[in-house]
């Protein structure tokens, strides 16, 4: 899997976007949460202790510490604490590629889904629009925790813990601040390296339109596709996954959810997943399939049936699929279905599905979308 990991010291604190320095007052923040209000720091003025904990959606260390997150949260509530966790990036400066290891970006409407998704109960807040308090405490990475006494003056910055597996943390220095500051103790660490996906900064939004002007420099291509390329398509000997779109220019929620297939193309080919789309039109309909795959660019590969005998196409693919589109089968490596659905799929079931088994550094990254995620293979009904 790829992502953009840091691992931050105090050096960092010379970069163009400098840590809040230990000692600093709290800088005043009014963000949008996925509640809907408008979160203040003047509304936690009565908590002896504040965190602040920089994530986001997209980054699968943030992933790791969702549970983390909400247990601190929960440990501590009683005690007076209170935690508010901040969304940095801007949307705009992702990549699609950088999408990798995750069902959503991180704009405001995507923390909600998230945050619905997961169940997920602590103060989630957007500054991603202007990233104004972002540059304002300098979160070099997600996860980044600022902890801050009852004067709101920063007494602790770094990680929450020593490791994004959770069997090997045995340094919870988040904690061991709040504890300090709770019993009127100096605390001991007051820094400490974040690890994490570095925060994207607007100035990046750059990086993103150039790999969005390379995508469409590439060629869009249409194969025909006989009874025995199906089958063969079926058998699935390649070493990638390979996800499979069945559908027709005569279809229109097939037309309607093209892109999506396309952009789960994007987010995941870098971790071996291929995109396979068959049009299910008469071979003389080539020109306007063409057509329809220059308007979606579809830069994955492309396949029609090469004969008008489509009942033929269809059974050596699956002799067990009826006859409507669209039609969407993701494929293990070994040929293994993973997922079929004959109808509009559910695009966020689709790819929760697809990092569930997909091969990562880390098996808590696939165990991360198994909960939550409904893992049957879904069969529905569905029509033109």
């Amino acid at each position: 899997m790829v992502f953009s990991l840091l691992l931050a010291s105090a050096a960092w604190g010379q970069t163009k976007h400098p840590i809040l320095a230990i000692g600093s007052p709290a800088p005043d923040f009014a963000l949008p949460g996925v509640d809907g209000q408008i979160h203040r720091l003047t509304d936690y003025a009565a908590s002896p202790v504040l965190v602040v904990v920089f994530t986001c959606n997209h980054c699968p260390i943030a992933q790791m510490y969702e549970k983390r997150i909400q247990q601190l949260e929960a440990d501590y509530r009683d005690r007076g604490v209170a935690l508010v966790a901040i969304q940095p990036n801007d949307p705009k400066a992702i990549r699609i590629d950088e999408l990798d290891s995750s069902d959503i970006s991180d704009s405001l409407e995507e923390m909600k889904i998230r945050v619905e998704y997961k169940h997920l109960r602590y103060t989630y807040l957007y500054d991603g629009g202007t990233q104004s308090v972002t540059r304002a405490y300098g979160p070099q990475a997600t996860p980044h925790v600022f902890i801050f006494d009852k004067d709101r003056i920063l007494r602790y910055e770094g990680r929450m813990d020593n490791s994004y597996r959770t069997e090997m943390v045995n340094s919870q220095d988040a904690r061991n601040a709040i504890d300090a500051l709770l019993a009127n103790r100096e605390v001991t660490v007051k820094h400490t390296g974040v690890f994490g996906c570095s925060t994207k900064w607007q100035e990046k939004s750059a990086s993103r339109v150039e790999a969005l002007r390379k995508i469409e420099e590439q060629p869009v291509n249409l194969e025909m596709a006989t009874a025995a390329d199906l089958k063969q398509l079926r058998q699935n000997a390649s070493k990638h996954f390979v996800l499979i779109s069945f559908w027709a220019t005569w279809c229109g929620s097939c037309i309607d959810e093209f892109s999506d297939f396309e952009d789960t193309y994007q987010m995941y080919k870098v971790r071996d997943l291929d995109l396979v789309t068959v049009a299910a039109n008469m071979p003389d309909e080539k020109a306007s399939v063409m057509k329809m795959l220059e308007k979606k660019h579809a830069t994955s590969r492309n396949l029609l049936f090469a004969s008008n005998d489509t009942a033929a196409l269809q059974t050596a693919f699956d002799p067990t699929w009826e006859s409507a589109v669209p039609y969407t089968v993701l494929l293990a490596p070994d040929g293994k279905v993973l997922y079929k659905n004959l109808g509009s799929v559910d695009i966020l079931e689709l790819r929760r599905t697809i990092l569930a088994n997909m091969p990562s550094d880390y098996i808590g990254f696939n165990q991360y979308w198994e909960t939550g995620s409904s893992q049957k293979e879904p069969t529905k009904s569905g029509g033109r």
